[in-house]
């Protein structure tokens, strides 16, 4: 699909971010969940969003953030999007987008085909829905795919992206098939949990535009 957007989630070094950016990755995401083998502290979220450029969209993921929380990342990081990946409700992305003008995702995950009814209620909530897996051990980042012959004929009823088990193997595939307009990929360019790895960062990025 021409012009899809590509995310490259769970940064954590300057090496991964610049090969991101240099491979044509629309945005970027930091993650702040303790959880998660991809964590970042604030501070060291906000060091590497210093380094995105203006054409690149930087992004935080967090999960079931409070009100104190969605505050000290917006003063400290400053991100364009704040990616919500827990069970917040479309009241709390829709009071997020008025209070701070950022935007709001949202992750859903996808079991089957009556999960995408559950799409709707976010319109008008939050400015992308990112369709992922089901959660296993960590609410997303498990390189599991869900059977995106779902989305074949699927009208989205707002903006969305394809997440879950994307690697550079597949997302050419997956963008045919599904028609996302944004892929999003953390652990399928990784050459170990957390360990990003910069040519499969650009083979992801330049299978992306196949």
């Amino acid at each position: 699909m021409a012009g899809t957007l590509v995310k490259i989630c769970g940064l954590k070094t300057p090496e991964t971010l610049a090969a991101a950016v240099q491979a044509g990755a629309s945005h970027v995401g930091f993650v702040h969940f303790a959880k998660s083998p991809r964590h970042l502290a604030l501070d060291e979220a906000a060091a590497l969003r210093r380094q995105v450029p203006d054409h690149v969209k930087a992004v935080v993921l967090l999960v079931n953030p409070d009100t104190a929380l969605l505050a000290e990342v917006v003063r400290t990081v400053a991100p364009d999007v704040v990616q919500f990946h827990g069970a917040e409700t479309p009241e709390t992305l829709a009071r997020f987008r008025t209070e701070t003008g950022i935007e709001a995702w949202r992750a859903l995950a996808v079991k089957d085909a009556e999960s995408l009814s559950g799409v709707a209620v976010f319109r008008g909530a939050a400015d992308r829905v990112l369709l992922d897996a089901p959660a296993t051990a960590l609410p997303g980042g498990n390189g599991t795919a869900f059977d995106w012959h779902l989305l074949a004929g699927w009208h989205a009823p707002l903006a969305w992206g394809l997440a879950g088990g994307l690697t550079p193997a597949n997302v050419a595939d997956a963008i045919r098939l599904t028609g996302a307009p944004l892929v999003d990929t953390s652990s399928g360019v990784e050459r170990g949990p957390g360990i990003k790895d910069v040519d499969k960062i650009a083979a992801f990025c330049k299978a992306s535009r196949l």
